[in-house]
């Protein structure tokens, strides 16, 4: 009887043979023009710059290149570095039914491998488009919540595996290996060993689910074996729906875009707040209290009204209402250092409660969905029930996509390094892979924006 991951093995090495359609190319042009912009603006947090140092002690030199900062590493250096500037911020995109991040998983480590076998573009973005396929049907079929890092790998092993075209039986040992030590590991049947969200440098365990993902295809290519039966554990995996459809879901169409540095449950409560504020002309020092409806997955957040650290106000609604609040959407546009720690900011987050509303969770997770509630004045004001923009429902433009990057970035790019990202990512559509790589090897983002 063949095995779920054996199943997986085949889809992609058929997959190779398959043509790209034009939904999926536009749909993986769309993610890599996303990923850009998550990547050119977290590409100076602290996370990103402690990887890079990482990197160079751990991994050594090489000629793959570390996006946006003229440095260089081996394979595995350049993929953990730059799947850390990536997932950095919480700007890059994710998937509804995985409940998770594929894109600063799979485009980093799919660039990479292309450079290494000298890929096309069609190859390079049917390698994403089913790096998405695999990696979306392995976290959307499991029992249990876990972070993206434990089955992302699935998707970087799928995508790498095609570009590389590792034989069907190698490839299977590689989904087994990458799964068996991939990060977020279970306790015995009990669930996932991590349920709190928690806002630090490790991302979900999505840069370093790269790391082990790439190392299982290379240790499956040199005779190393994994647990085949990986996936058919029916207490942890709905394994029929794994491969079921395999191919003709086009995950990749159905990502949301994020237009805020941070988690998805945040977004909501964010949008309704600012627009209470702005229908009602509430200033932040009239408001009382503000009242958050929401869902469970937006409850198992830390939500801490005075968060220690970068990342982990990403994590925290009630700073981060507080902080939107004061300073509007931009200081999430991008998220900075500046923010960490701000009393003013903890005063108004401390007045936030949050409850789980039987309505909206029974929407969960198909959609995410909040209600806010001010009170201020002796007055209360009820939003409506609210989505977060970007939904694969009602997904943006292109041209939104732009002017995300050019916003998201206006603090690392100047005018022109902006241009040249997205002429580059453009010139994919042209068959032109050169442009976006020599960018990413040549242009040096971060610190004050200059002009060129």
């Amino acid at each position: 009887m063949t095995s779920t991951i054996e199943a997986l093995a085949a889809y992609v090495h058929a997959a190779r043979a398959a043509p790209l359609t034009t939904e999926a190319r536009e749909a993986a042009l769309r993610c890599i023009l996303d990923l850009v912009a998550a990547a050119a603006s977290g590409v100076d947090a602290p996370g990103p710059r402690a990887a890079r140092s990482a990197a160079r002690m751990l991994y050594g030199a090489g000629d793959y290149p570390i996006w946006f900062t003229g440095e260089r590493s081996s394979l595995l250096g350049a993929v953990w570095a730059n799947c850390a500037a990536a997932a950095a911020l919480d700007i890059d995109d994710g998937h509804r039914i995985a409940r998770g991040h594929p894109g600063a998983a799979i485009i980093p480590a799919a660039f990479a491998v292309a450079q290494q076998v000298g890929a096309a573009v069609d190859d390079l973005l049917k390698a994403i488009v089913v790096g998405y396929e695999v990696g979306v049907s392995v976290g959307a079929a499991r029992r249990f919540y876990a972070n993206t890092g434990m089955w992302s790998g699935y998707g970087v092993v799928a995508a790498a595996g095609l570009l590389k075209g590792t034989p069907p039986e190698q490839l299977a040992q590689a989904f087994a290996i990458a799964g068996a030590s991939a990060p977020n590991q279970l306790h015995a049947g009990a669930g996932p060993a991590f349920p709190a969200l928690e806002g630090t440098d490790v991302k979900e365990g999505i840069p370093w689910s790269d790391v082990t993902a790439i190392s299982a295809l290379a240790l499956a290519e040199n005779g190393h074996s994994g647990p085949l039966a990986l996936l058919d554990t029916d207490s942890h995996f709905r394994s029929a729906e794994i491969v079921a459809g395999l191919g003709d879901n086009l995950y990749i169409a159905r990502s949301y875009f994020k237009f805020l540095c941070c988690c998805r449950h945040v977004h909501a409560p964010v949008e309704a707040l600012l627009e209470l504020m702005a229908r009602h002309a509430i200033a932040a020092d009239a408001i009382e209290a503000i009242e958050v409806d929401s869902y469970s997955g937006a409850l198992r957040l830390t939500n801490r009204p005075d968060p220690e650290g970068f990342t982990e106000i990403q994590f925290s609604i009630p700073y981060c209402l507080g902080l939107v609040a004061l300073h509007g959407r931009e200081a999430l546009l991008p998220l900075t250092a500046d923010f960490v720690e701000r009393p003013e900011i903890v005063a108004i987050a401390r007045k936030v409660s949050l409850r789980l509303d039987p309505e909206i969770e029974a929407r969960f997770p198909a959609e995410t969905l909040t209600r806010v509630t001010i009170e201020a004045g002796g007055r209360r004001y009820v939003s409506g029930i609210t989505a977060p923009r970007g939904e694969a429902s009602a997904p943006p433009s292109w041209q939104e996509l732009e002017e995300k990057l050019r916003i998201v970035t206006r603090r690392t790019a100047g005018d022109v390094q902006q241009d040249r990202l997205l002429g580059a990512v453009d010139g994919l559509r042209r068959g032109d892979l050169g442009a976006l790589v020599a960018a990413f090897r040549e242009l040096r983002l971060g610190g004050p924006a200059s002009p060129a």
